[in-house]
């Protein structure tokens, strides 16, 4: 094979890679989504990151509001990890009946956090990292509702509940897919007995496994952002070859 047939294939390599990426990254940055960082185990508690990409063209997203399920699903502990730029608010609600968390009786759980002061420009998405407990033992998902402002007024009311078996709403409301209570029953009705009888390092697992999950939400965007870089790399240098080729089999 000849140098300049070896630099033509892979320049369309280089291409196809990082046409590839764009193709698969696209469709995951349509809607503002919830993704958990590892196990979101139902009666557990989890860190999810809140994705919002900036569908916009001539404006820029400078408001969230995530509304979370006080009614059916209230949920005791919501954390937001610390965004540069952005300034999280979180409010809360009095519950109708007090809930018992790790034999402790407690009477209100987040409504809603709001983060301002930051900016998503176009063509650009932002995570909004949270940890979550304690999720629901008896449901399969937790809907959540966000309202996307962006610097012209416009509003977008990602509000719509998707339902199994019909076509993605226009306006879909983030889910939190939550799996099967873990085997050790972190987080499920083994700790409340547990922490009855004098255990006091379920608090502490607790906070340790939210710090980890925050730690492995850092890492998996690092990675996603190096992964992308490399790809855009590739991609350039595969072009760079086959102009080289093209002029080469001009002289």
């Amino acid at each position: 094979m000849t140098v300049s047939r070896r630099l033509s294939r892979l320049s369309a390599v280089g291409v196809a890679s990082a046409a590839s990426l764009l193709l698969v990254a696209g469709p995951a940055f349509a809607h503002v989504t919830v993704q958990p960082v590892g196990p979101a185990a139902q009666g557990g508690y989890a860190t999810v990151n809140v994705k919002v990409p900036n569908e916009r063209d001539n404006a820029s997203t400078v408001k969230l509001e995530v509304t979370f399920p006080v009614k059916d699903h209230p949920l005791t502990s919501v954390m937001p990890q610390a965004v540069p730029g952005w300034t999280a608010k979180v409010e809360k609600t009095t519950l109708d009946k007090p809930l018992k968390v790790h034999g402790k009786e407690v009477k209100e759980a987040v409504e809603k956090i709001t983060w301002t002061g930051g900016k998503i420009g176009p063509g650009e998405f932002q995570q909004f990292p949270l940890s979550l407990g304690k999720l629901p033992e008896g449901a399969d998902q937790l809907v959540l509702k966000a309202l996307q402002t962006y610097d012209n007024d416009e509003v977008v009311r990602w509000i719509e509940e998707p339902k199994e078996g019909q076509p993605e709403p226009q306006s879909p409301a983030p889910v939190l897919k939550l799996s099967a209570p873990e085997g050790d029953g972190h987080g499920a009705a083994a700790d409340d007995d547990k922490t009855k009888t004098g255990d006091k390092s379920t608090d502490k697992t607790d906070h340790k496994d939210e710090k980890q999950n925050v730690a492995a939400a850092d890492s998996s965007d690092t990675t996603a952002r190096v992964l992308g870089v490399v790809g855009i790399i590739v991609g350039v240098a595969g072009v760079a070859f086959g102009v080289l080729a093209g002029r080469r089999r001009a002289a």
